[in-house]
């Protein structure tokens, strides 16, 4: 890498950090399109090197968030290990199949619970640990699934339905969501070494300013009100979907 390269790494890890720690995310949503137009990664590098650069950044998020008691970690438990097993099917799978109609549905999803989100009085919040374990294992399976095929975190799964199906409240889901990224990036990013599609220099130029950016975007959110929070990250996850949404279809309609 340029040092041009290395400096806008750095930038780009510290943008991808802030919005981790800010909505839960791993920061695919940023670094993915990054490695492939500015830092020179091919499809797959962009897709395999995000899932070891979001495993510090999870970690700094859910340390901050954990410290302000905004972790179920009865939900982690539960969707720890489905998340696991997902992540590795899908890192495995991208190799066999193509990820553009499974995206498109994502976005789909993520559009409909964003504004699910922004509109906090179409769903309710349920009491600490009335939400029944199963749901949060099938959850934690398809954030797997979804992080290890696309490349992301899963965050802009779990969080808003975390929130919106299972009634978590939304500090609470976004820092469980970053202690789970955590704990699934790990098999993604063994399978896809495993497969050759990890940069290893663009990660550490990366994690040098996603660090920092964690912490910062974990701080902000804490921060800020409830009401607020969530017509932020409800916008956030509907302007994900929409660019997702249009630029599979655009794929699509090409191919």
């Amino acid at each position: 890498m340029t040092t041009e390269q290395v400096v806008l790494g750095i930038a780009i890890g510290v943008a991808a950090g802030i919005l981790s720690g800010l909505f839960g995310v791993g920061g695919g949503i940023v670094t993915t399109p990054a490695i492939q137009e500015l830092l020179g990664g091919s499809p797959y590098i962009a897709v395999g090197t995000p899932l070891p650069v979001a495993i510090p950044t999870a970690v700094v998020g859910g340390y901050t968030y954990a410290r302000a008691r905004e972790v179920s970690w009865r939900a982690v438990r539960f969707a720890a290990i489905p998340g696991v097993a997902g992540a590795a099917a899908g890192a495995w799978l991208t190799s066999l199949i193509d990820p553009h109609w499974l995206l498109l549905v994502t976005a789909g999803l993520i559009a409909w619970q964003a504004v699910r989100i922004a509109r906090s009085n179409t769903y309710r919040i349920r009491p600490r640990g009335s939400t029944p374990g199963w749901r949060y294992s099938v959850l934690g399976g398809f954030t797997g699934l979804v992080s290890g095929l696309l490349g992301v975190g899963g965050g802009i799964v779990f969080v808003p339905l975390v929130t919106t199906m299972l009634g978590m409240p939304l500090k609470r889901g976004l820092g469980t969501s970053l202690v789970l990224i955590a704990i699934i990036a790990i098999p993604g990013t063994i399978v896809h070494a495993a497969l050759g599609h990890i940069d290893w220099g663009i990660a550490f130029v990366l994690m040098l300013g996603v660090i920092p950016g964690a912490r910062i975007g974990a701080s902000i959110a804490l921060g800020t009100r409830e009401r607020t929070l969530r017509l932020m990250v409800g916008s956030f996850l509907l302007v994900v979907a929409v660019v997702y949404g249009v630029a599979e279809i655009t794929r699509l309609a090409r191919g």
